[in-house]
């Protein structure tokens, strides 16, 4: 699995079923979330997230964010409640196409609140934004999909591209659970993986599933110049997979 490939995997998930692709439940197949609804759980974990970073002593608002992986930007709504400027991005057409629509729906129906751009980045980088040029950076159920090789980049790019002593919140799946669905993404090869999605399950493209170990990913923090200052480990029995969340603060404008 290469990122091009899950560029294109995206690519398709975005344009046949965009909302389910980003919150997956079988009930919502096929078109049916409900707008507001997929909306409003967005809002959920971004109210959860400013609870911890409260509890934390870190700012809970902000000037400039970085929404990594924004698909059609359940999360960047959310955050532009808090933030002068949302910036979503993503490297699904589609799925930034549908984040546009929803985005002009709610400047249609809402007073206040930041503004949201959603732009599109096909690179395993982001060079597209210069360093220290975020307050925030903000990627939930994202990193879980990429190849471990392209997650290590990222995870030094989101450490450069934040300001001093601003922080990332961070999801990434640690390891599957030890449940008969989670034994077959321990034990199973990837492709027999993606083709099980694509025709037993139906999916319109393979989704993947990274696990990274806590260890691994405070490495890579720490090389490129920032801490872990929190974590929080769920289990997601909806997954079958065991979930992390890190706060990482930039330590210096070294990068």
């Amino acid at each position: 699995m290469d990122f091009d490939q899950v560029r294109r995997d995206w690519t398709t998930l975005g344009a046949r079923d965009p909302l389910w692709a980003v919150s997956v439940a079988p009930d919502k197949r096929g078109g049916r979330w409900d707008v507001d609804e997929f909306l409003a759980q967005g809002r959920r974990d971004v109210a959860r997230t400013r609870e911890w970073l409260a509890a934390l002593g870190l700012p809970t608002g902000w000037e400039r964010v970085l929404d990594f992986g924004c698909g059609a930007g359940r999360l960047s709504q959310a955050l532009a409640e808090f933030a002068d400027e949302v910036v979503g991005v993503d490297v699904s057409v589609p799925m930034l196409e549908t984040a546009r629509a929803l985005d002009h729906r709610r400047r249609r129906l809402a007073d206040g609140g930041g503004t949201c751009r959603f732009v599109l980045n096909e690179a395993p980088d982001l060079h597209v934004f210069p360093s220290g040029s975020f307050d925030l950076v903000y990627s939930e159920l994202v990193l879980q999909h990429l190849p471990w090789r392209v997650t290590a980049g990222y995870l030094a790019e989101f450490v450069r591209v934040l300001r001093p002593g601003a922080v990332a919140l961070v999801q990434c799946t640690t390891r599957p659970m030890w449940t008969v669905k989670g034994m077959v993404w321990r034990v199973a090869p990837r492709p027999v993986v993606r083709l099980a999605q694509r025709v037993l399950l139906g999916y319109p493209a393979p989704m993947l599933m990274t696990a990274v170990p806590a260890a691994r990913l405070r490495a890579v923090v720490r090389a490129s110049g920032g801490e872990v200052v929190d974590t929080a480990t769920t289990r997601e029995p909806a997954t079958h997979w065991v979930s992390s969340r890190y706060v990482i603060r930039k330590l210096s404008g070294e990068r």
